[in-house]
């Protein structure tokens, strides 16, 4: 009798404590996507004004200009939880705010304005930002998810609704090419 409620006891604080460590780890990777959040609406913030400071410098570049607000309208309507979408978009948004970059070395006024290269490093120093955020979330997921998936945790995770996290990657090789200007 008294065996068999220490053993009890045994396995209920086992529980507990796997329980609690799934908690832990979801909160930490919801803690580390709201930082890539953070980030990624910084850049989406600053875009306008870099824009605005492109425009008058490089008129005749308005196709790139408009296909920049495209995509970060599309990054920005992405659902909060979509990891994997938010990423493809913000990957595309990333390769075309390069292509803008790379736009303004034919620009030798634009390249020497103030508050284009004010912009141009708060945007890199964000790019920064988003890059080391996309680590510790990743790293985050990792946890989650080898906690959801190894024995013995995953006897507790599946039945009380833990799931494994996504990562926030580039699924797209185009996302990782260099991009190309052409003039």
């Amino acid at each position: 009798m008294i065996a068999g409620l220490v053993i009890l006891a045994v396995v209920a604080g086992y529980l507990v404590l796997v329980y609690n460590g799934l908690v832990k780890a979801r909160n930490v990777k919801e803690e580390a996507w709201s930082g890539i959040d953070v980030q990624l609406k910084r850049r989406a913030d600053l875009i306008p004004n870099l824009l605005e400071t492109v425009k008058g410098y490089a008129a005749h570049e308005r196709g790139t200009l408009e296909e920049i607000v495209d995509l970060r309208n599309r990054a920005q309507a992405v659902p909060a939880g979509d990891v994997a979408g938010r990423a493809q978009a913000e990957g595309m948004l990333g390769q075309a705010l390069g292509k803008l970059f790379a736009l303004a070395e034919a620009y030798p006024d634009l390249k020497a304005n103030q508050n284009f290269s004010e912009l141009q490093a708060s945007i890199e120093g964000t790019e920064d930002e988003i890059q080391m955020s996309r680590r510790y979330y990743n790293g985050a997921a990792r946890d989650l998810n080898v906690k959801v998936e190894s024995f013995p945790s995953n006897l507790v995770a599946g039945p009380l609704g833990f799931s494994k996290a996504p990562y926030f990657e580039i699924t797209s090789e185009a996302d990782r090419a260099v991009p190309t200007i052409k003039f």
